[in-house]
């Protein structure tokens, strides 16, 4: 088998991230660490009551029963590969992956900030700071930029600064300050993400109502509810795309769906379909059945998910992105390889490949990865 390709990585942003690469304006408020009320380090942001703990940001490999410990860890306490990029070379070795797809940390949950302003001066220094991280292994790391989806106009300079900076896609906000996605005033920013053939991700736990909150406190029945919830967010993001007419007036545009499964995937695609069929639309925006956008424009990244790999209708779609997610807590590291073997058992060797390299490098543009 190929070596792997990592569709959906993590770096745990360090403490200069913020204060270093912000514009001067925001210094005095940039996202920095401090200590909380028990003496554990946190990222303290504006606007956020209060500070966030990084410890099972980097809780990759740790065992259950001392994940209470981990979470408890300051920022020198933690792995050193989930921020300093040559010590993780080595824990891609280790997993025999070739490169990673690098998204944010904390900027996952800055995607809930109401202040857009403050919220994109956060993602431009995120942005300067994830260039120089790729910048010391270029051919084994490749960055998702960050943006606010402020406006239009200035979200489309953002996708150009990326495509500038060497970043392969976007790591986009759950939800836009204007209208949503399927309003048509975005339509110039979906021609030139593809023009400038960047895929915009969606990950979970990037939108309002289905944020990092909701995992601990759903919205109702027991706390275990929450984290079976945590997928309905990107969910929804790709019927707005599909039922809102997106994928119809651009069908190059490519999104990717970032760390919520696959195995469901099929249903909604039937779902969808009986749905369009039996109850129509009267303002229907689309001319195919809706699964026709769901096979062709969306890629989907899992951990471990062995549901993937059963219904050939994903398997040899090409739309399967295997991801580690490192260092994140639900990482498969250090027993990637194990769990691949084994679900991936019945997989020919090509389908294998497409699964860990070749989706990947399609999805992100990455010709020259080994």
């Amino acid at each position: 088998m190929k070596p792997c390709i990592s569709a959906d990585s993590h770096i745990v942003e360090p403490p200069n991230c913020y204060v270093d690469f912000i514009d001067p304006k925001y210094r005095k408020i940039a996202p920095h660490i401090e200590k909380n009320s028990y003496g554990v380090d946190g990222f303290k942001v504006e606007g956020m009551d209060n500070s966030l703990p990084l410890g099972l940001l980097a809780g990759a490999g740790v065992p259950t029963e001392e994940l209470g410990k981990q979470k408890k860890l300051n920022f020198d306490q933690l792995v050193s590969a989930a921020w300093n990029p040559i010590d993780r070379l080595a824990i891609q070795d280790e997993e025999n992956i070739t490169a990673e797809i690098i998204y944010a940390s904390v900027g996952m949950v800055l995607c809930g900030l109401e202040d857009y302003s403050y919220k994109s001066a956060c993602f431009n220094a995120y942005n300067r700071w994830l260039e120089t991280f790729c910048g010391e292994a270029p051919t084994r790391y490749y960055g998702l930029a960050q943006t606010s989806v402020a406006s239009v106009d200035e979200t489309i300079e953002d996708f150009r600064r990326a495509k500038e900076m060497g970043m392969v896609g976007m790591m986009m906000t759950g939800n836009p300050q204007h209208e949503d996605y399927d309003h048509p005033d975005y339509d110039a920013l979906w021609e030139c993400a593809v023009d400038l053939d960047m895929p915009v991700a969606f990950h979970i736990l990037t939108m309002k109502g289905h944020d990092v909150s909701s995992i601990f406190t759903p919205s109702r029945g027991p706390a275990g509810l929450g984290f079976l919830n945590i997928i309905r967010g990107v969910q929804d993001i790709m019927g707005l795309f599909v039922f809102g007419g997106v994928f119809e007036r651009f069908p190059k545009l490519k999104m990717v769906v970032a760390e919520g499964d696959a195995g469901w995937v099929p249903h909604y695609m039937y779902r969808a379909d009986h749905g369009a069929a039996r109850l129509g639309s009267k303002d229907k925006l689309f001319s195919k059945p809706p699964s026709h956008y769901v096979r062709d424009n969306v890629w989907f990244t899992f951990q471990d998910d062995e549901t993937a790999y059963e219904n050939p209708k994903m398997v040899d779609n090409n739309k399967l992105i295997w991801a580690s997610d490192y260092p994140h807590t639900d990482s498969t590291y250090p027993n990637s390889k194990k769990i691949l073997t084994e679900q991936m058992a019945n997989l020919t060797e090509e389908r294998k490949n497409a699964v860990v390299h070749d989706n990947v490098a399609e999805a992100f543009n990455l010709p020259g990865v080994g």
